[in-house]
């Protein structure tokens, strides 16, 4: 018995003295367990613009000739086409300004039904791109061009050349516009403002595309007005996506 006893009171010993010492981990350990509250997340995208007269444009011009011969087609389109060059130099029209953008000589066929296509002729072209920095210029340069045989016009695409200030000017509206939002969200959902976790930006100018416009070269008579051009003003926007975390 006294053997059979001993053993007994060995189990109630050990849990009685682990007992206070589990109760103390427990309480030590109590608050590392919670876990720190995640903040709320705010996403939106706001958008800010700025507006003001251009300084330049853009303009694509272009001779198409036609003849039953290729060599013909490309003569007589390389005759007015040069004549158009010497009338924008003559203008004023720097060379850095002017740029080929394309040439392009292709065959003109005859479709009659049910028979072979045959070649009736040739069609050339050649497009040039240029850069108008005097505005009051758009119009005069365009009935100068028309009377030198161009015969195809796109444009003008007005612009900014310098467009980093306005371009400043807009981020700064976006980014004011962005914090007086998160303020306003984070009022009505009795929260604050913690912190700008992350912005992207996306944006910039898009000028009107302006449809190709075809001018026979008797449209504009020597008598005719000058070709009325408007600029207006362009429109510069920058976009921002925000993400702002809120909290209690």
């Amino acid at each position: 018995m006294r053997h059979f006893t001993r053993h007994l009171l060995v189990p109630f010993i050990a849990l009685g003295s682990l007992a206070p010492l589990a109760a103390t981990a427990q309480t030590a350990q109590g608050p590392c367990c919670q876990a720190p509250a995640s903040p709320t997340a705010l996403t939106f995208t706001v958008t800010a613009e700025e507006r003001m007269a251009p300084d330049m444009a853009t303009m694509g011009v272009g001779v198409v000739t036609t003849a039953r011969t290729a060599k013909a087609a490309m003569e007589d389109n390389a005759r007015k086409m040069s004549a158009a060059f010497a009338a924008l130099k003559a203008a004023g029209i720097a060379d850095k300004d002017m740029q080929t953008s394309g040439i392009q000589l292709s065959p003109q066929y005859d479709y009659t039904d049910g028979q072979r296509p045959r070649i009736t002729g040739y069609q050339a072209t050649n497009r040039l791109s240029l850069k108008l920095r005097k505005l009051d210029q758009i119009g005069p340069v365009m009935d100068v061009l028309v009377g030198q045989g161009i015969n195809q016009i796109d444009g003008p695409n007005f612009g900014i050349e310098d467009t980093d200030a306005l371009l400043d000017q807009a981020r700064v509206k976006a980014m004011a516009t962005a914090l007086r939002r998160a303020e306003l969200y984070a009022k009505a959902a009795g929260l604050r403002v913690k912190r700008i976790a992350a912005i992207s930006e996306s944006g910039g100018y898009s000028p009107p595309i302006a449809m190709p416009m075809m001018m026979a070269r008797s449209a504009i008579a020597d008598s005719a007005p000058p070709t009325p051009v408007a600029a207006g003003e362009v429109s510069y926007s920058i976009q921002l996506s925000v993400q702002i975390d809120l909290e209690k």
